[in-house]
């Protein structure tokens, strides 16, 4: 089964905690320096796919679905808010804006 988070072109979509973006104040423990890929739709159309919805503010309310932002130097936009399957806590699922 697949997950769906959200849409984007292919290539440009990563996952990172709130901490990772830039002008935000450091975490008390370090965030995980891996960028998890989107998960995209199988070909075989008898896979099931859940969809999970995003919500509109982070937990701490200083980012919102749309903003725009940086994250490792990279432009990008906001596309989900919310907790994931492949790992605890809250994520910000990105679309780059150079694909990265």
């Amino acid at each position: 089964m697949g997950v769906h988070y959200f849409e984007c072109p292919a290539g440009t979509g990563v996952f990172a905690q709130a901490a990772q973006l830039a002008g935000r104040a450091a975490p008390s423990a370090p965030p995980p320096q891996v960028a998890a890929p989107v998960a995209v739709a199988a070909a075989d159309a008898a896979e099931e796919i859940e969809y999970l919805p995003s919500k509109q503010k982070t937990a701490d309310g200083s980012t919102s679905l749309g903003q725009q932002i940086t994250w490792k130097g990279n432009k990008a936009t906001v596309k989900y808010i919310g907790e994931v399957k492949f790992s605890k806590g809250e994520w910000l699922g990105l679309e780059l804006a150079d694909g990265g």
